[in-house]
């Protein structure tokens, strides 16, 4: 009974740093507005994967004690997902976006992870692959959610920053089309971590 912890830090590091709505969001916003005027939007991105992590520790939870082969079916189809998802981003390339009016406010940061597939995924897989059965479910949760959050709190920023930058230097470069390469093969070797 508890939570393996270390994976849990790991494939949450792994997910939040890797390529997804939000973080590309993130990149995209801080390109076009600067780092600074985007902390709003960035802080309500944190936040708001609370808004995923609650409702699913504290309900799914209870349904997965009941039927553990759950469990496994929801760990093969997050990672399913984030391996098609890292597809996705081998593909994309940069878009120097314009910037007009005010950058996102932290309301519009709330509802991201909230539309975010990824941020479903990424949850789900933590609450099936490194939750043991039996866990109660307030400890479960509590852990998860805290562990996102920092690793959002210190990682987030960093693609805002990050997004000036990379825009700035590798678009429409040969580069870009290796890095996104990069990036994808992160996101794939994320999954690893849940089994």
């Amino acid at each position: 009974m508890g939570i393996e912890f270390t994976g849990l830090l790991l494939f949450a590091i792994s997910q939040v740093s890797t390529p997804g709505p939000a973080n590309l969001a993130l990149m995209t916003t801080g390109a076009a507005y600067g780092f600074k005027s985007a902390l709003p939007f960035v802080f309500g991105v944190v936040c708001g994967k609370q808004f995923i992590i609650w409702p699913i520790g504290l309900g799914i939870l209870v349904l997965l004690d009941d039927y553990p082969i759950l469990f496994d079916i929801l760990k093969w189809l997050s990672c399913i997902y984030i391996c098609w998802l890292a597809y996705r981003v081998s593909v994309l390339k940069f878009a120097r976006p314009s910037a007009t009016g005010a950058a996102p406010s932290f309301q519009v940061g709330l509802i991201l992870h909230p539309l975010n597939p990824k941020a479903w995924a990424m949850i789900m897989a933590s609450m099936s692959g490194f939750v043991e059965p039996n866990t109660p479910n307030l400890q479960a949760t509590t852990i998860i959610a805290v562990t996102y959050f920092l690793c959002q709190l210190c990682l987030h920023p960093l693609w805002c920053w990050g997004g000036d930058r990379l825009f700035q230097k590798i678009s429409n470069k040969p580069q870009e089309k290796y890095l996104m390469y990069f990036l994808s093969v992160l996101t794939v070797f994320s999954v690893f971590f849940i089994f």
